[in-house]
């Protein structure tokens, strides 16, 4: 139906994450139809952010530069370090602006399932960073589903010998939401995590 370059475009599209085969069309196209210097713009922009960030050796995030600005921080409380899957998660924090300590990112959590064991997260740097003594809490900011939680109870297994303060992010019904429309996993855990009004 379409010219093989234009199908080949579209598959390219489909194969990121989130992109179904009719939003896949629809980039395609409009990158098709839109200003030629448009596109060069996105392609541009897509081979320098290949060329240009690597991971940070220190935490795992993505920068441009080595360490990345958070490890680099002497600002920052580096005797707190929270345990993240994704970089996207490091970010969803910061937004917050809550939290000034440091980060270390696994790049996923445990699924069997899916064939990622515990060789295939960063735990290995993880207990390197902790080895030097400077970390006194990990928090451990996981998501809250079955692979997150694995993911956290296998960490806390793996830092108790350590001696080192571990702890869980709380998880509960979200500002402003009515009780009636959470589901029972989310009250539970609401009611688990509670904490006395002062």
């Amino acid at each position: 139906m379409y010219p093989r370059a234009v199908a080949r475009l579209i598959e390219e599209f489909k194969r990121l994450p989130g992109i179904g085969p009719r939003t896949a069309q629809r980039l395609a196209l409009y990158l098709l139809s839109a200003p030629r210097e448009q596109a060069e713009r996105l392609a541009a922009a897509l081979k320098e952010a290949r060329e240009t960030t690597v991971y940070c050796s220190v935490c795992g995030n993505l920068t441009d530069v080595d360490p990345c600005k958070i490890c680099a921080d002497p600002a920052r409380d580096h005797s707190l370090l929270c345990v993240v899957e994704e970089p996207r998660d490091l970010l969803a924090i910061e937004r917050s602006g809550g939290f000034r300590g440091v980060y270390h990112i696994l790049h996923g959590a445990l699924s069997p399932l899916d064939g990622i064991g515990p060789e295939k997260l960063r735990l290995k740097e993880l207990l390197t960073r902790l080895e030097k003594g400077e970390v006194t809490e990990v928090i451990l900011a996981t998501g809250p589903d079955t692979e997150g939680e694995a993911t956290a109870l296998y960490i806390r297994r793996l830092l108790e010998p350590l001696g080192v303060k571990v702890s869980r992010l709380a998880y509960g019904l979200p500002v402003g939401a009515e009780i009636e429309f959470a589901d029972e996993e989310t009250i539970l855990r609401a009611i688990q995590g509670r904490r006395q009004i002062r």
